[in-house]
């Protein structure tokens, strides 16, 4: 068992995947029109809602069985399929994996259907970039079980761009976890997407800012945030100090935050 394992999400959190999407809807109207890029994603909601996860490919076929002549659809798989993904991963992202990397293992845990969100993780580099390190389920804060089993250690650090996620999975495990938010994307600014539910242990404005953090500053983090969640007063909760530089955890030249 390892002490640590960092678990990071993909979409909005080390990738930018509301300028995927507005890159797809740009494509769909120019390339078939208003109505098409409208129908499109109708049925997208349509299943995500029903499925609990976005499924691209999926609202693709649907939309097939109602114009099962019309050639265009290939060119929208391929352009999905053949989409640039390494162009929108976030500045600093990799420099975060790597940094992560020298504490404990970094694993890629996602939400998403089979194909697409796998093909999204290769060809944007972050595959390879976690050393092929990749969970990928259809509700991930239900699965802390297999996520255990796979990966055991005595901590993780959860990084996710939505509350819901780092809520539920803190309920779970409490001190044991350290939930960090990164304000990226639409789901981490909506008012509606992240009301009523508690901060997380360590809201940063980027993931490149995980950079100024080592494990000492996140362990200290998480379990002041479960405390809190206990009703233990703040001035009871464990003040960070520099870490000793002996530990070795430290990085040179860089005190706990």
């Amino acid at each position: 068992m390892t002490d640590v394992v960092f678990l990071v999400d993909v979409d909005n959190t080390l990738l930018d995947n509301d300028a995927v999407i507005a890159d797809l809807r740009h494509h769909l109207v120019d390339a078939f029109g208003q109505e098409c890029e409208r129908r499109y994603w109708e049925i997208f909601e349509e299943l995500r809602g029903a499925l609990g996860y976005a499924d691209y490919l999926g609202a693709l076929q649907r939309y097939r069985i109602e114009r099962p002549r019309d050639p265009r659809l290939l060119e929208i798989s391929l352009y999905l399929l053949h989409y640039p993904f390494a162009s929108r991963v976030y500045p600093g992202a990799f420099d975060a994996i790597r940094h992560l990397g020298r504490t404990g293992p970094v694993v890629i845990l996602s939400d998403g259907d089979v194909v697409f969100q796998p093909r999204k993780v290769e060809r944007s580099g972050l595959f390879e970039a976690v050393e092929r390190n990749v969970l990928i389920y259809i509700h991930k804060e239900v699965e802390l079980d297999d996520v255990e089993r796979r990966y055991p250690a005595d901590r993780y650090v959860l990084v996710d761009d939505k509350l819901r996620i780092l809520a539920a999975v803190k309920k779970s495990w409490g001190s044991r976890v350290t939930t960090v938010f990164p304000r990226q994307g639409h789901y981490a600014t909506d008012p509606k997407a992240i009301q009523g539910y508690p901060p997380a242990d360590v809201t940063i404005e980027r993931i490149g800012a995980l950079l100024d953090y080592d494990l000492a500053g996140l362990v200290a983090a998480g379990v002041a945030g479960a405390r809190t969640e206990r009703g233990i007063p703040a001035d009871a909760r464990p003040r960070r100090r520099a870490l000793d530089p002996r530990s070795r955890f430290a990085r040179a030249g860089r005190p706990d935050p």
